[in-house]
């Protein structure tokens, strides 16, 4: 871990001389010149092997069937450009997360297919207007827990410390509503996978409303259909903006019971029922909810191998295919070499929780994190999270597609949102308000 443990200093080198100043007007006028109109820097680097930002993809490839919830891999005639493996892997050591070298060295099956980097990430124009229009306008109170200022837009396109980065990947764009029919796979040490949930998860984002605004930046309604002991069960989790200050709001519907009943615990550390427990609450798309359990401190942005555009493993391969004994499948698996943002959090004193520090890599183009590391209460290395982006070029939108996390202490792994045989991710017309109650509940479900 050297070579990393060195390029991180030199990432807190770059995060201390942002330290916590306000955004100046010459910075603001970076956006859309030097910079992206939502923050990432528009030209390449050095070597040419990240290529400069020219407006993502935003034209389906040939097959793609409007509403069908299946995307075709626009690049599925690319070849690797190379592969790192535990044999090589000190030479791109950099470049690698602490989770993707443990991984390397656990697993002799284990390696990093490296494609050509295509930056497809875009924005429907409101998304860039308002980003720009409200730079340097949103502010974090509450010790960075909370947020205000910021309506339909990247929050904080220039950054000054770990929450902001951290509020920009909990705000990313991702649709203003998204159902996915998905199913939620645990895959044990012996190759195993079992299906720990599967349903409709349905994904509502009132902050990207445009004509109203909202306390709340994201509501998740979940249908369960299976397996048989979960069916007819169903949640509902609320995030606030003011989450400093009120926690998430959760309830739960058990068809034994017929009732809706309030579920604070549906947050943090808690494990997730939604991955039979092999996950936390928080673990969900690398990182959600509340952040007053941790510091979050930036410590820079670095060039990194980060899975991206996967689409062949998000749409296109069938369960047998992709859950493979260890890991998931190398051979359809795609990264590329992108800049990051790198945060650290560190567990508060007074608080609990199964990790003592996280590191998350958030994508400069979406700001959504692709990778995280986290350290068990002895400062180990105990799973390594993932997000498989795969950007809907038809929305468009970053899409966060499947996640999950590797634990490296038990050998198992759990993959979330995955949904190439259950129905894809689809784009719908927001639901009412009263839907998004608790009485509400309790009618989605089977009695």
């Amino acid at each position: 871990m050297q070579h990393f443990i060195k390029a991180l200093a030199a990432a807190v080198v770059l995060g201390a001389t942002l330290g916590h100043a306000a955004v100046t007007p010459e910075e603001v006028r970076q956006l859309g010149t030097s910079l992206t109109e939502t923050g990432a820097e528009k030209s390449g680097n050095r070597e040419g092997t990240i290529p400069a930002y020219t407006g993502g993809l935003t034209k389906p490839p040939a097959g793609f069937k409007q509403g069908s919830g299946i995307r075709p891999n626009p690049f599925a005639d690319e070849k690797p450009k190379f592969s790192i493996d535990a044999k090589n892997m000190a030479q791109y050591a950099a470049q690698l997360s602490e989770g993707s070298q443990s991984l390397l060295q656990k697993y002799p099956s284990y390696r990093i297919d490296v494609y050509p980097t295509h930056r497809t990430v875009a924005y429907p124009k409101f998304v860039t207007d308002n980003t720009v229009k409200n730079a340097g306008k949103a502010k974090t109170t509450n010790e960075g827990r909370s947020i205000t200022g910021a309506h339909a837009a990247i929050p904080f396109p220039i950054p000054k410390d770990g929450y902001e980065v951290m509020w920009n990947h909990l705000l990313h764009f991702n649709g203003r509503m998204v159902v996915s029919k998905y199913r939620n796979v645990n895959v044990d040490a012996s190759g195993r996978a079992t299906v720990a949930s599967e349903g409709i998860a349905e994904l509502d984002y009132p902050y990207w409303d445009t004509e109203r605004v909202s306390d709340v930046y994201s509501r998740t309604r979940v249908r369960y259909s299976g397996p048989a002991r979960r069916a007819g069960e169903a949640l509902l989790l609320v995030d606030p903006l003011n989450s400093g200050a009120q926690d998430r709001r959760g309830w739960g519907y058990l068809p034994g019971q017929r009732r809706v009943r309030l579920a604070p615990d549906y947050a943090h550390d808690t494990p997730n029922p939604g991955t039979a427990g092999a996950t936390t609450f928080d673990d969900t798309f690398v990182f959600n909810g509340s952040m007053d359990r941790f510091n979050f401190k930036l410590l820079g942005k670095k060039e990194m191998f980060v899975p991206y555009n996967a689409y062949a493993a998000v749409y296109q391969t069938r369960q047998d295919d992709l859950f493979k004994p260890n890991h998931l499948n190398p051979d359809v698996l795609r990264w590329e070499l992108h800049r990051v943002w790198v945060v650290e959090a560190t567990l508060r004193e007074g608080k609990r929780h199964v990790y003592s520090k996280r590191r998350f890599y958030i994508n400069e183009d979406s700001w959504g994190a692709v990778l995280s590391d986290e350290f068990d209460a002895r400062g180990k290395i105990y799973r390594a999270g993932f997000a498989l982006q795969a950007p809907s070029y038809d929305q468009p939108a970053p899409a966060d597609g499947v996640w999950g996390a590797y634990d490296l202490a038990t050998g198992v792994y759990t993959v979330g949102g995955y949904a190439a045989e259950t129905g894809g991710l689809t784009y719908a017309k927001p639901l009412s308000e009263r839907e998004w109650t608790a009485d509400a509940l309790a009618g989605t479900g089977v009695r």
